[in-house]
C-alpha cells in the first residue's frame, strides 16, 4: 500500500515568477498527501475553471494535492499565437515544476502532470526532459501530437490519454501520438463525451480514470527533481 507524506493542510493562492510575468496559481494540499498534481490547462481555460476545480477536488479526495495555474496571462490567452505556443507553455510549466521541487513544504511529494488541450503537449515535453522525475502524466482531451515525435519517443513516465467518444478528430491524433510512445501508455475513450466533457457524468468519469492512474503510478515518496531551480520562491497573491 502506498504511503502518504505527513504534511499539514496547505491552501493558498501563489504567484510563480517566469518569463517576466507571474503565473497565478492555487495550491491545495491535503494533510498526509500522496503526491502533487500540476495542472497544465489548455487555451481558454484557467485555474478558476469549474471543470478544473472538479477534477482537482476528486484528486484531493483521493489524497493528492493540486497546483492549478494559469500558464498564460489574460492578454496572452486572447491571442491565438500564444495559445498554441507549445514552447512557451512548456517553459512556463517547467518553471512551475522547478518551484514545486524547491518549495520545502511540498518538495518531498511525488509529482504528476494533468494536461488538457495544448497543455497536454507541454506536460509531455516537461515529463520527457532528462531527469525530470515526473512520475506520471494524464492528458484529458489533449493534443499530445503537438509535443512532437522527439518528446513522445523520449517520454518514460506512464501516460494516460483520455478522449471523449464524440471527439473523433482528437481521437485520431491521440492514437497517432500513442504510436510514437515507448513508455507505458493507455488510451481511454469516454463514451458520450465531446471535447470539453460537458455532458453529464463524463468529466467525473475522466477524473476517476485520472485518479486511478495517479494512485497506481505515483510512488510513496518522490525523488527530488534534478531540474535546476532558476526562479525565486512564489510571491503571495494579493
Amino acid at each position: 500500500m502506498k504511503q502518504a507524506v505527513d504534511i499539514g493542510v496547505i491552501r493558498e493562492d501563489v504567484r510563480i515568477p517566469c518569463d517576466n510575468v507571474e503565473l497565478r496559481a492555487a495550491l491545495d494540499v491535503p494533510q498526509h498527501a500522496r503526491g502533487l498534481i500540476l495542472f497544465a490547462h489548455g487555451s481558454g481555460s484557467s485555474r478558476l475553471s469549474p471543470r478544473n476545480k472538479l477534477v482537482a477536488g476528486m484528486l484531493r479526495d483521493a489524497g493528492f494535492g493540486s497546483l492549478l495555474m494559469d500558464l498564460l496571462s489574460p492578454r496572452e490567452d486572447r491571442m491565438q499565437r500564444t495559445r498554441f505556443d507549445v514552447d512557451l507553455l512548456t517553459r512556463r510549466l517547467e518553471s512551475a515544476c522547478q518551484w514545486a521541487h524547491s518549495n520545502p513544504r511540498i518538495a518531498s511529494l511525488p509529482v504528476g502532470l494533468f494536461g488538457a488541450s495544448t497543455g497536454a503537449a507541454a506536460a509531455i515535453r516537461v515529463a520527457a526532459m532528462p531527469d525530470s522525475h515526473i512520475a506520471a502524466v494524464v492528458s484529458r482531451g489533449g493534443r499530445p501530437d503537438l509535443a512532437g515525435r522527439d518528446a513522445l519517443g523520449a517520454l518514460t513516465a506512464p501516460t494516460l490519454l483520455i478522449v471523449g467518444g464524440f471527439d473523433t478528430g482528437v481521437i485520431a491524433l491521440n492514437e497517432a501520438a500513442e504510436g510514437n510512445m515507448r513508455c507505458e501508455t493507455r488510451l481511454e475513450i469516454v463514451s458520450g463525451a465531446t471535447h470539453l466533457f460537458e455532458e453529464p457524468g463524463t468529466l467525473e468519469e475522466a477524473a476517476a480514470l485520472a485518479c486511478a492512474w495517479f494512485l497506481r503510478h505515483l510512488p510513496p515518496s518522490g525523488p527530488r527533481s534534478s531540474l535546476t531551480p532558476s526562479m525565486p520562491s512564489a510571491l503571495p497573491s494579493s
